[in-house]
């Protein structure tokens, strides 16, 4: 029987199990396939304070984890692939084995969507990214483009005007998704461009590990051209990874987990962190900050539910 079981690896999840672990709750930190979530794909790490001179991604989510496991966590490199929730003890599945737990953690994150490209997965932290506001530092003075037509699409350009020189958007209708006052906002920008009824096919450089151009595709006439570019933005969306939480705990439309007062679900004794409920910020030191948040509701919900 465990205390706490964490279920995800990124800043929410090794946060959480640093407090838990110093809060004496012995808990288990169950990895996931991706150990160290989004940031075990991410370069350089400028905005996490407590780093001016800037940190790998990789190497921060393995400081984490030495964090949690000096204090006691117990860590089990694989996936939940059920759970139940309906009482406590709750109850959560992997291929080898059934763990009972008095309470859950879920720092399970969000995934972004990606084009599908296989230069786009090679490239990714080479030029190729997914967040704006963690990445356009990097683009100061260069021409990048945004792969997209909502709300995310034209909020991540407008973003990077503070850096680039230009920002062409590249989406597959003549028309965005995106609300009017985003995209009034995009159309009055002097910096903004648009490449309407196109997709991306291919981005070159993986050889040199550098984004230096794209393959574009007219999906009207077929047209394909040659654009060069030095960053490629990915903003068609992201997918929160409850799957497995279907049914069993309340999620908005889109998937997101939803929490109340602090990290709380519906059910007792369930709490989320991180990009599983957040939407909005999306950021390693703001999923860190909800993971301390669970961890604290967590232990508080210990010591008044037992005897």
């Amino acid at each position: 029987m465990r205390n706490v079981v964490i279920i995800g690896s990124g800043p929410a999840g090794y946060t959480a199990a640093i407090y838990a672990a110093r809060a004496n709750l012995n808990p288990l930190l169950i990895e996931g396939l991706q150990i160290g979530g989004q940031l075990s794909i991410t370069t350089d790490v400028e905005n996490f304070p407590g780093f001016p001179e800037g940190i790998m991604g990789p190497e921060l989510m393995e400081a984490m984890k030495k964090q949690a496991a000096r204090f006691g966590t117990d860590f089990l490199p694989t996936l939940v692939t059920k759970v139940d929730f309906s009482e406590r003890p709750f109850h959560l599945y992997t291929d080898d084995e059934e763990i009972e737990t008095k309470s859950v953690i879920i720092c399970s994150g969000a995934s972004a969507r990606l084009i599908g490209l296989e230069a786009e997965k090679k490239l990714i932290g080479y030029g190729v990214s997914t967040c704006a506001t963690c990445d356009g530092y990097f683009f100061r003075g260069k021409e990048i483009i945004v792969v997209g037509g909502g709300d995310s699409a034209l909020e991540e350009a407008t973003f990077l005007t503070k850096f680039a020189n230009k920002v062409a958007v590249v989406h597959r209708r003549d028309k965005l998704r995106a609300s009017k006052i985003m995209q009034d906002k995009a159309f009055k920008n002097p910096k903004i461009d648009f490449v309407w009824d196109t997709v991306v096919e291919d981005i070159y450089d993986v050889e040199a590990k550098n984004v230096r151009g794209v393959k574009l595709r007219n999906v009207k006439n077929n047209e394909v051209t040659d654009f060069r570019t030095d960053g490629v933005f990915v903003a068609i969306g992201h997918e929160p990874n409850t799957q497995i939480f279907q049914g069993q705990i309340d999620m908005d439309a889109n998937g997101y987990i939803i929490s109340r007062e602090g990290t709380k679900t519906n059910v007792p004794g369930v709490f989320a962190a991180g990009d599983v409920q957040d939407h909005v910020y999306r950021q390693a030191i703001s999923a860190a900050g909800s993971g301390c948040m669970a961890a604290i509701d967590a232990e508080r919900f210990l010591e008044h539910s037992e005897p």
